[in-house]
């Protein structure tokens, strides 16, 4: 599956997206083998989907789901036509269930970190804030360990905090130029270790070398068009991603999800109808204890008539109130002791709307404690 047109991803660097070259991107897969068994793939930025789906093919189409997430609308639209799932969103808006895949395909924006209005950066590092790092830091736990990382950035993006973490992360690290030099990335391949797997000799050599390409004191060498090593396995997913959605929702996609379900309307019976029902009526006549604890809770209102006439709209309630008593105690010292006690009491109120006709009170608001 060949990439965009040259001309077209220009445009796309523009808008801050950098799509690997078609070159670099078949190289790059030739160095991953498939594991025997299901997988799962990410790619956190996955722009138009192009890279995700040609490794999914690379290691199989029917044994690998693949998952993608891209902040463009229309590069998520295009992109959920190849893979299995897409997060149309900012990554950092989303929940996605902690080392669930088995491959990790990222190549995340360039440039440095802006603050927000608050003078945050919302960067966890100590060195200079960039986006590689930000999204390094995010999408490393999503990695099951022994999975695989290929990691795409410019080469002098690798200072000592990144290379650091690079070489407490993964074991087995390589690095290669890309084809294309445009954009001056180098591409590092690595499988995600436990840092007690880790030998001395082999991280100190690993980061003595991508500390000598980060600072330009050597050049990477080309990726090569046949993977000269053993390849990158896979691994198996140990199972599917529990958690793999945005946060929040956009305006446009709140609105289909409303068009879709229709509110509450549907199941407006099951919700509400149980307001409409008439009560029914109790087994046998209540008590003047039991009506005035009904009528206090709330459970009787309405317009009631006495055998004199007199018509009473009627509506109890109750509400709690703190009742104080003060006690005095005589210290040793002969001074006196204030003590407060504040408890709960609660005092029921019915309230009633008087109606009868030529009646003293009529349409007054009686109050009954």
């Amino acid at each position: 599956m060949a990439l965009m047109f040259p001309r077209l991803a220009r445009n796309f660097v523009k808008a801050g997206y950098f799509p690997t070259d078609e070159p670099t991107l078949e190289r790059a897969l030739s160095a991953l083998a498939s594991g025997d068994g299901p997988m799962c793939i990410l790619d956190p930025c996955a722009g138009e989907g192009v890279a995700i789906a040609e490794a999914a093919h690379a290691l199989g189409r029917d044994q690998v789901t693949a998952y993608a997430v891209e902040f463009d609308p229309e590069r998520a639209n295009h992109a959920r036509l190849l893979v299995d799932h897409c997060i149309q969103g900012d990554l950092m808006d989303t929940l996605i269930a902690r080392q669930s895949f088995g491959l990790l395909w990222l190549n995340p924006p360039y440039g440095d970190l802006s603050k927000d209005a608050n003078g945050n950066i919302g960067y966890d590092g100590k060195g200079r804030a960039r986006l590689e790092k930000l999204f390094y830091q995010r999408t490393l736990q999503l990695l099951q360990y022994d999975g695989i990382l290929v990691f795409i950035v410019p080469h002098y993006v690798l200072d000592q905090e990144l290379v650091g973490w690079l070489t407490r992360h993964f074991a087995d690290l390589r690095i290669y130029r890309a084809v294309d030099t445009q954009f001056k990335q180098v591409v590092v391949f690595g499988r995600r270790a436990r840092q007690r797997e880790l030998v001395g000799d082999e991280v100190k050599n690993a980061r003595a070398r991508l500390l000598q390409i980060g600072q330009g004191d050597l050049e990477a060498e080309e990726l090569p068009p046949t993977w000269p090593s053993l390849p990158y396995v896979v691994p198996v997913a140990q199972h599917e991603p529990e958690h793999f959605y945005r946060l929040s929702m956009e305006p446009a996609q709140f609105a289909d999800e409303v068009q879709r379900l229709h509110g509450l309307w549907p199941s407006f019976e099951t919700h509400l109808g149980a307001a409409q029902q008439s009560l029914r009526r109790p087994a046998r006549a209540l008590s003047q204890w039991h009506l005035a604890l009904a009528l206090a809770a709330g459970a009787i209102s309405g317009v009631v008539q006495s055998k004199n006439g007199r018509t009473l709209a009627v509506k109890g309630d109750t509400y709690k109130q703190k009742a104080t008593t003060t006690e005095y105690r005589e210290r040793d010292d002969g001074s006196i002791a204030e003590t407060r006690i504040l408890t709960d009491k609660f005092v029921p109120v019915i309230r009633a709307w008087d109606l009868s006709p030529d009646s003293a009170t009529l349409d007054r608001i009686l109050t009954i404690h």
